[in-house]
């Protein structure tokens, strides 16, 4: 305690500012993240529709959600046969 007491006046501003920093870089790293892994996907929200909702939706809106499911299905075999290809890769090495 007796450094910070040794220190001059208005030595807390640089804290501040090296904080806000920090919070900064950490959102941009988090909003870059976000963008690579199409967590902005608008069409996200159909995922959660499946064939017994079809009489509660236009039909539009149910084509849009089986279209999206399969999508979303295909995306999920390819990432799943990536992952089992880079385990593969380390059991080999």
């Amino acid at each position: 305690m007796e450094f910070f007491n040794q220190l001059e006046d208005g030595w807390t501003i640089y804290l501040w500012l090296v904080a806000g920093a920090a919070i900064i870089v950490a959102c941009i790293v988090a909003i870059r993240w976000a963008a690579k892994n199409d967590q902005f996907d608008e069409d996200i929200k159909y995922v959660v529709f499946d064939e017994s909702d079809k009489e509660k939706m236009s039909k539009e809106e149910f084509d849009k959600a089986m279209q999206v499911n399969k999508e979303q299905e295909e995306l999920r075999k390819e990432v799943l046969a990536r992952e089992r290809a880079k385990a593969q890769n380390r059991k080999a090495s």
